[in-house]
C-alpha cells in the first residue's frame, strides 16, 4: 500500500479542528465556481454528503444566500470511527447579483453533491440593435 503525506492537507485538518464545525451563527465556506452560460449565470456550489432537503436558498433584493448542513450519518453503537476528515456542521455562501440578472425566475438543481444556481440575465441587460433612421428630419416638440 502507497501512503503519500500531503502537510498542508494535514494543516487544513488541524485548522478545521481548532476551528470547530460551523455553526448557524458562524458557518464555513463553501467552495463554488461561477460563469455565464449564454443567457443565464451559473453558479456551482459543493455540498457532497448533503441532503437536499438540508439546503436553504434565499434572494433579498440583489443579495443570494445559500446554507446547507452536514449532519452526522447514524452509527451503530458497536462503530468506533478511526478517522474522520470529512466536515460537518453549517456552510454558507453569500453573492452580491448584480442588478442585470432576473432573481424572479432563479433555478436551482441539486446532483451529485453539486448545486447549481442558474439565473436568467434581465431582458433589459441583454445586448440589442438600435435602428438608425434616415430622412427624418428633426421634429419640434410644442407644449
Amino acid at each position: 500500500m502507497l501512503m503519500r503525506t500531503d502537510p498542508f492537507r494535514e494543516l487544513d485538518r488541524l485548522a478545521q479542528q481548532l476551528v470547530g464545525p460551523g455553526t448557524w451563527s458562524k458557518p464555513s465556506a463553501m467552495a463554488m465556481d461561477a460563469y455565464r452560460e449564454g443567457d443565464e449565470y451559473v453558479v456551482a456550489f459543493d455540498l457532497p454528503g448533503v441532503t437536499a432537503d438540508a439546503i436553504d436558498i434565499d434572494v433579498e433584493r440583489n443579495m443570494l444566500t445559500v446554507k446547507a448542513e452536514r449532519r452526522p450519518v447514524a452509527k451503530a453503537d458497536e462503530v468506533q470511527m478511526e478517522l474522520s476528515e470529512r466536515p460537518l456542521g453549517v456552510f454558507s455562501r453569500q453573492i452580491v447579483l448584480a442588478d442585470t440578472l432576473d432573481t424572479e425566475h432563479i433555478k436551482a438543481d441539486y446532483d451529485a453533491g453539486v448545486l447549481t444556481l442558474s439565473i436568467p440575465i434581465a431582458e433589459r441587460a441583454k445586448p440589442r440593435k438600435i435602428s438608425v433612421g434616415v430622412g427624418t428630419g428633426h421634429k419640434e416638440i410644442s407644449g
